[in-house]
């Protein structure tokens, strides 16, 4: 298969080569690597760059993979389809995720539907939102056994979740308050030059346009109608489009939080069961669903231990804890999830379309 990347130097892109390597995803393939605005460069493995806005260089590949963004989406995949290109697209971005001729694809999941969608002559993929696929990852078992009447989901998303210049602003932002702040002084005395600094007009907020460092933003995204965020619409429309259902079948809501972790995006869950499952049964359903959930016993050890961003960075394993039943009653339930949003959230899925794709 002839295979184009667009996208690779970004920091989604960045994972999927590696992961790629790792893999061995790049033997037997004949890769072509775009780039948007170093042409005719050196690219990866000692070949030549082609041009990301070449129609005719794009078309040459059966499959590309895109992690360059929805706007490149939204500008070269229109006119390549118009061209003729009958190719398989595969894409980081948004854009296409909710177009009826595209699938959303997290193959541990939908992988019977992504099947019957390439038979039926579906050309146009898209990784899911971050939070959705990593809530689908760490829930699967309970969604495949249709336990769910509704959820909802509380994330706490880390800064990469905006982008490489957004996590590095973070990291800008910690050590601008570093420096403002004499050491040794009392706690108070401490947390008012932080506040201080925070208000300075010299603090770097030119990504988030906000302080995120010793804060945070309880909004991500634009605005959509009912007073949600676009963050926060998507997990229910994607959720329901992933799993095949008819839209608004499976109520999803919550709020979206960007906070200051570097890396790896947390949810806390409310779920609503149909019926009151024992605890045990909710954990074989979970536990058994797919290699990478990892349950963790509700103890707080082990929660403190194996349930945070600083554990799980770099890893596709997704754990789940802190669950138990609820006040409300035996049919509620809630439970806290973890997981790196840029391998399930962004670049595993791509790499694992391909393979289904070309098998080898």
């Amino acid at each position: 298969m002839k295979v184009g990347i667009v996208g690779w130097r970004g920091m989604v892109g960045s994972v999927l080569m590696e992961r790629m390597e790792k893999e061995g995803d790049f033997e037997g393939r004949e890769m072509t690597f775009f780039s948007t605005s170093n042409a005719g460069g050196e690219g990866p493995k000692g070949s030549v760059l082609a041009d990301a806005n070449d129609l005719d260089a794009l078309a040459h590949c059966d499959a590309i993979i895109s992690c360059q963004g929805g706007d490149y989406t939204k500008s070269v995949h229109p006119s390549l389809r118009a061209k003729g290109w009958d190719g398989f697209w595969i894409d980081a971005a948004s854009s296409l995720r909710m177009d009826e001729n595209a699938m959303i694809v997290l193959d541990p999941i939908n992988h019977g539907a992504i099947e019957r969608g390439i038979e039926s002559g579906v050309k146009d993929f898209a990784g899911g939102n971050c939070t959705v696929s990593l809530m689908l990852m760490a829930l699967g078992g309970l969604f495949e056994a249709g336990e769910i009447e509704w959820l909802s989901s509380m994330t706490y998303q880390a800064a990469s979740g905006a982008g490489a210049a957004n996590m590095l602003e973070l990291v800008r932002q910690a050590g601008f308050v570093d420096g403002e702040c004499p050491k040794d002084l009392p706690a108070l005395e401490t947390e008012a030059k932080v506040c201080q600094a925070l208000k300075n007009p010299d603090f770097p907020r030119d990504a988030f346009g906000h302080p995120l460092a010793y804060s945070l933003l309880p909004w991500i995204d634009g605005e959509v109608k009912g007073g949600q965020s676009k963050e926060e619409w998507k997990g229910m429309a994607e959720t329901n489009k992933i799993l095949g259902l008819e839209p608004g079948r499976l109520p999803v809501d919550g709020l979206c939080v960007r906070v200051g972790s570097l890396r790896c995006h947390s949810q806390a869950f409310t779920i609503k069961l149909k019926r009151d499952i024992p605890l045990s049964d909710v954990q074989g359903m979970i536990r058994s669903h797919n290699p990478w959930v990892r349950w963790i016993d509700n103890n707080k050890e082990a929660t403190l231990s194996e349930l945070t961003p600083a554990k799980v960075s770099g890893s596709l394993v997704v754990p789940i804890g802190r669950v138990h039943k609820m006040n409300m009653g035996p049919e509620y339930l809630t439970a806290f999830s973890v997981g790196d949003q840029l391998l399930w959230g962004a670049a595993e899925p791509l790499r694992r379309m391909l393979n289904i794709l070309d098998p080898r």
